[in-house]
């Protein structure tokens, strides 16, 4: 028996043995059923890794074994992969290099088996699951579209530990195991099979039956080796190397460093194919012990858990679903309305696309037919599937045929007036029960319910341009908003392959609340001296995905600016904005759309042609300020103007919790996933020095006296009693404190 001594256990910890079924269907077969009581997906934790270990002691005593399977409850589901829990609590290093061991020794002993093993999976079967099934002799998966089969270990922080790093490439060779590794990618069961992840592919009802008359010798299946590429490619030094070479290249410019897991995965795996089981495990099990005690693992867990109970948000009280949505309807056919239309259509949803411009509705449905057709040359849609895809986007003239929809999104021009006559006209035509959704950025959703019946069915639904790409979608919730609507609406999101993100109504909601003050101040900055290439390049290299002023160009200098006053009319002095964007603002200078902005994005040169930073800016800076700053002085204006503002969010419980907030700021604005969250950053730095660094800059001479300056780096309630108290956003406040939280000046735009 493994001896679990010293680790953290379950609670609900089952007794000895009840974790694995074991069947004998026939003399000489054994299968192993993962079926964790405590647990509605088998998860390899503690529990049934230690009733694995008895199952194969027993396996190993059995003289007249000939076959071994392991299979999960169904042919839909496998394991879920590690205890993601357990590895978060665990933050003694020794402790956990010793529980990767046990596993590395429990998977040895199956690889050992004198017996033919057989891994039979289905669902998703994610890096410890899927590390377990390369311990088998074969792996065998139910050919389902649900199927996904890989190691996403770097996504969390840590590498594949339980074998991934060096069973993989032996089984598939470098060139295919690397990238997977490093992408994290979950394959599909077809890509899967043709890349040599698994041996062979049947249908549901024959999963069991297949992978026992393999074990059992009845049936073959011709594993697809390395051959000659084995010794010329994966086991060449000098190969290796080159390979090595240019991932780590490719690495760096996607993680500029700051993600250490990608590196030490490629090291471990280049070295697999000259390695033995025995080394690769030792060394596997020291990545592991470093990394996943590191605050970039935890961070990247804390993310992960946030997006995984952002899934609840799909249930009602009572546990129970709400209505599926079948049919639903867009209006408004320019980028988001396209973008929002097509994706539905793709995931299930016959949608009705309205627009009045006829050249508005043919460019949307060609946009949708081109994003179908690349995911159909891509395998990732099959022909009918695609058909289908096809078939349920309806573009429409007007607004007809609405009778039937369970849901309208509107993604017309940002004026309450019209969305508020819109949404009057579609009312006259749908049921009672259908939802009005608005994917307004800035526009009051209890405003636009007003003078609607049925406000209760009226929400926001706030997508992030573009819509394809990214994965927040904010769900706002009126006053009149019922839980029923917002549960559907969540579920939709979900269903389209976002992370829902329930916020209140107020002006700017979450995202774009958060976002204002750290544009506006890096504009100010630029104002007072500051080189945009170097604060773009300080803050990527601090982990965001792009810096302000690329962002700045790729949402349009003219977008920025109203956003800028719609913020500053809701929440008064602190959001004075800045009068240098309004300077630049000109036709000919929106950004990106138009070519300039404080970039010169090169149009008709390839996508390879890189923007250069504008000639002519100087003209618009007015100081010298900035050039007195250091970088981390930079750094902090920028991101502590957002943690101010994600304080105040919090006072103003715009969103139920920290964890949700750090979600959305990373889903919503690339908010560096390996710190954890915006106000995973601020405890990292710790509330009194947060205060303390607000105070400076809030006394600064060129921020006391700029209009709303002072007022914008005040420290925010809740920080102050924060620092008095020790804590951060995410400790428990004590039971008797009471928040003395100012109210924001104004109301909802």
């Amino acid at each position: 028996m493994i001896d679990l001594s010293g680790f953290p256990l379950p609670e609900n910890c089952p007794e000895v043995g009840a974790c694995i079924r074991v069947e004998q269907p026939e003399p000489g077969l054994r299968v192993l059923i993962l079926d964790p009581p405590h647990r509605k997906l088998a998860v390899l934790d503690l529990p049934l890794l230690r009733d694995l270990g008895m199952a194969i002691e027993e396996a190993e005593q059995d003289r007249d074994l000939k076959g071994l399977v392991i299979t999960g409850r169904t042919p839909a589901e496998f394991a879920a992969g590690a205890d993601i829990d357990s590895i978060a609590s665990i933050t003694d290093p020794a402790l956990l290099e010793r529980a990767v061991q046990v596993a590395h020794e429990l998977f040895r002993r199956i690889e050992n088996l004198k017996a033919r093993t057989v891994a039979a999976v289905g669902g998703a079967v994610p890096g410890g699951a899927f590390e377990l099934s390369l311990s088998c002799d074969f792996i065998v998966a139910n050919d389902d579209k649900k199927t996904r089969i890989g190691l996403p270990e770097v996504l969390l922080g840590i590498v594949p530990g339980w074998g991934g790093c060096h069973r993989l490439p032996k089984r598939v060779g470098l060139p295919t195991a690397l990238p997977a590794i490093l992408t994290g990618r979950l394959f599909p069961a077809v890509k899967a099979k043709k890349a040599g992840m698994i041996d062979r592919l049947t249908k549901p009802e024959y999963l069991r039956r297949v992978a026992s008359d393999l074990a059992m010798g009845r049936i073959s299946v011709k594993k697809k080796g390395r051959g000659w590429k084995g010794w010329l490619i994966d086991r060449n030094p000098l190969a290796a190397s080159l390979i090595a070479s240019q991932a780590r290249k490719q690495t760096l410019a996607k993680t500029h460093g700051l993600y250490p897991a990608p590196l030490r995965a490629i090291d471990l795996v280049v070295q697999a194919p000259r390695t033995s089981m025995k080394q690769a495990a030792v060394k596997e099990a020291k990545a592991i012990a470093e990394l996943a005690t590191s605050s970039v693992c935890k961070n990247l867990i804390t993310i992960f858990k946030g997006s995984e109970e952002a899934k609840k948000l799909s249930k009602l009280a009572d546990g129970s679903s709400p209505v599926k949505t079948e049919r639903g309807a867009v209006i408004g056919a320019g980028v988001m309305g396209a973008a929002i239309a097509g994706v539905m259509a793709e995931k299930g949803v016959a949608v009705r696309l309205a627009d009045l411009s006829e050249e508005a509705l043919d460019r949307a449905v060609h946009e949708h037919r081109a994003s179908v057709n690349k995911k159909r040359k891509r395998r990732r849609m099959k022909p009918h599937e695609a058909d289908a895809a096809l078939d349920r986007l309806d573009p429409s003239p007007g607004l007809i045929g609405f009778g039937r929809s369970q849901i309208v999104v509107e993604a017309v021009a940002e004026v309450l007036d019209v969305k508020r006559k819109l949404f009057g006209e579609v009312a006259e035509q749908v049921s009672k029960d259908c939802i009005l959704a608005t994917n307004t950025s800035s526009l009051s959703v209890d405003a636009i319910a007003e003078t609607l019946p049925h406000p209760e069915r009226v929400c926001g639904m706030h997508f992030f341009n573009p819509v394809r790409r990214m994965p927040l979608v904010e769900i706002i919730k009126g006053e009149h908003t019922s839980d029923q609507v917002v549960a559907q609406v969540a579920a939709l999101a979900l269903r389209m392959g976002k992370t829902p993100v329930v916020v209140k109504d107020v002006a700017g909601f979450l995202v774009n609340r958060i976002l204002g003050p750290y544009l506006d101040e890096a504009i100010r900055l630029f104002q007072g001296g500051a080189d945009p290439v170097h604060v773009d390049k300080l803050m990527v290299n601090f982990g965001m995905p792009m810096g302000p002023f690329t962002l700045l160009d790729e949402i349009g200098l003219d977008i920025a600016a109203h956003a800028g006053q719609s913020l500053f009319e809701a929440y008064g002095e602190r959001m004075t904005p800045s009068d240098g964007i309004g300077t630049m603002v000109k036709p000919e200078r929106l950004g990106k759309k138009t070519g300039r902005g404080f970039y010169d994005h090169p149009k008709g040169k390839g996508k390879k042609a890189k923007p250069e930073i504008c000639s002519d800016l100087a003209q618009f800076q007015s100081g010298t300020f900035a050039k007195s700053l250091n970088d981390q002085q930079i750094i902090d204006r920028l991101v502590l103007a957002m943690v101010n503002e994600g304080a105040r969010c919090m006072e103003e419980n715009v969103v139920d919790s920290a964890s949700q907030l750090d979600l959305a700021t990373v889903f919503g604005t690339g908010f560096a996933p390996f710190r954890g969250g915006l106000l995973r950053y601020a405890d990292s730095v710790g509330s009194a020095a947060v205060v303390e660094k607000l105070e400076a800059i809030a006394s600064a001479s060129d921020v006391s006296q700029r209009p709303g300056g002072r007022a914008k780096f005040t420290p925010a309630a809740l920080l102050q009693q924060m620092a008095r108290q020790g804590r951060g956003f995410h400790d428990p406040a004590p039971a008797s404190s009471t928040s003395t939280a100012p109210q924001p000046v104004g109301g909802p735009a």
